[in-house]
């Protein structure tokens, strides 16, 4: 015995495979509601029909025979009709409806005149969900209890008072499984309705997330792209930042040693100012074929940053003959490669520059070790200028033309997370600072 069964009330579904093997199960399920509820009212009204023809004899008189046989044609006939015309409609309908009330009164009417004929009365329990509204199903389980419990209690009506107590019982059985399936099915379906909007929604999720990976791919594949090309920018610019402090330099340094050779009374002073043309040249070609591997200066192979810069402070004073001091604060440790590279090359290019353009009498380079940053300072007391217009860029910010040098400090200093300040007006000297990270050796 059942109650409010619905073909199709239980659907398991699952994600990937497991959705297609549920789909594929409850498709068949369907597929055998169908079968029965199309089917199945024959077979039992034949089942019950065989019965009652075999228990007739004891059971029924010769009128309650002809009686039942009028009301079995009857139950064909609807069972005919409601085949051709209202089989495939979905959910109640009034046409149902009236289908569904005719079966009771024909099914009870058949079960008063020979018990046997409850096989047929089954079917309400079975199409009160599909056929009636949801609290009509109720009414029509219970209408259908009542046949079922008349045909286990000996027929309609009950002929003693142990009839009807045994009616009673067995009514209050049929109607309280009748309630209790009817609940469990209730439940059933909306679990079945909730599993399928989870698999929809898990279907929606899983469809944003195939956008969104495809995306993923897509902003991958660009910033891969702009990486490789901000690693080939980066790479030109230090290239010509190592070209600009090594090779420039370097070759303004030996065509001004040939000029002064040129210039030169005697053979002693050119001699000496080619000798210095050469080393210049070959000290270039050493730092040009560093810059391309990427090497550390080489003075810093030979000595600490300190040592280094008082010595391109001396190498510079005495090329220009001016007075330069170099001085350290604070307790010098070894540095990153990196970051002894680029103070080196920045008071390369801040030295540089004062012998070109200062014309000072006196320039003091000073290596302060201060804590979690080291700056590099050098000043001078020449001619001064104006910072905006020979910083490389304009008010706004965009490049200007020239002034190289400056931008490239900057440049070497930022890409280790550094800074060069640059104080200077017209008259007043010119002072360069540069505070970089103290990352320590190793």
């Amino acid at each position: 015995m059942t109650a409010g069964v619905r073909p199709g009330a239980v659907a398991v579904a699952g994600a990937g495979a497991g959705a297609g093997a549920g789909d594929a199960g409850t498709t068949a399920v369907e597929q055998g509601w169908d079968r029965f509820f199309r089917r199945g009212p024959y077979a039992l009204l034949g089942t019950a029909v065989l019965l009652a023809v075999a228990t007739g004899p004891v059971l029924m008189t010769r009128d309650e025979g002809a009686a039942a046989g009028v009301l079995v044609a009857a139950a064909l006939a609807q069972e005919v009709w409601w085949g051709r015309t209202g089989a495939g409609r979905p959910g109640p309908a009034p046409a149902g409806r009236l289908h569904y009330v005719v079966r009771l009164l024909l099914a009870f009417a058949l079960t008063w005149l020979n018990p046997f004929f409850a096989v047929y009365a089954v079917l309400g329990y079975f199409d009160a969900a599909r056929l009636l509204p949801r609290r009509a199903a109720r009414l029509g389980e219970i209408a259908t209890a009542v046949t079922m419990a008349g045909s286990q209690s000996g027929g309609l009506p009950p002929a003693t008072a142990e009839n009807w107590i045994a009616f009673g019982a067995l009514f209050a059985l049929n109607s309280s499984l009748v309630l209790v399936f009817g609940r469990l099915a209730a439940r059933e379906k909306d679990s079945a309705r909730a599993q399928a909007a989870a698999i929809t929604a898990l279907e929606l999720a899983n469809t944003r997330l195939e956008q969104a990976l495809a995306e993923n791919a897509g902003l991958h594949a660009q910033l891969l792209l702009q990486a490789r090309e901000a690693g080939v920018a980066d790479e030109r610019r230090r290239l010509a930042a190592e070209i600009h402090d090594t090779i420039a330099q370097g070759l303004a340094g030996i065509i001004t040693q040939l000029q002064a050779a040129a210039d030169s009374a005697g053979p002693e002073a050119a001699r000496a100012h080619t000798e210095r043309a050469a080393r210049l040249a070959r000290e270039s070609l050493g730092e040009a074929r560093r810059s391309v591997h990427d090497l550390a200066p080489g003075p810093l192979e030979l000595g600490t940053l300190p040592q280094v810069l008082a010595g391109i402070t001396d190498a510079w004073a005495g090329a220009t003959a001016v007075a330069a001091t170099f001085t350290v604060t604070g307790r010098p440790e070894p540095l990153h490669r990196e970051v002894e590279a680029t103070l080196l090359r920045i008071a390369q290019e801040a030295l540089a520059n004062a012998g070109r353009h200062a014309r000072a009498g006196r320039v003091g380079v000073t290596l302060s070790y201060m804590g979690d940053e080291v700056t590099l300072d050098v000043r001078d007391d020449g001619c001064g200028f104006d910072p905006l217009a020979r910083s490389g860029r304009g008010p706004a910010g965009e490049a200007r033309a020239g002034g190289f040098g400056l931008v490239g400090m900057r440049s070497r200093a930022e890409r280790i997370a550094g800074t060069v300040d640059i104080e200077s007006e017209p008259g007043g000297g010119t002072a360069v600072c540069a505070r970089v990270p103290l990352v320590r050796h190793g």
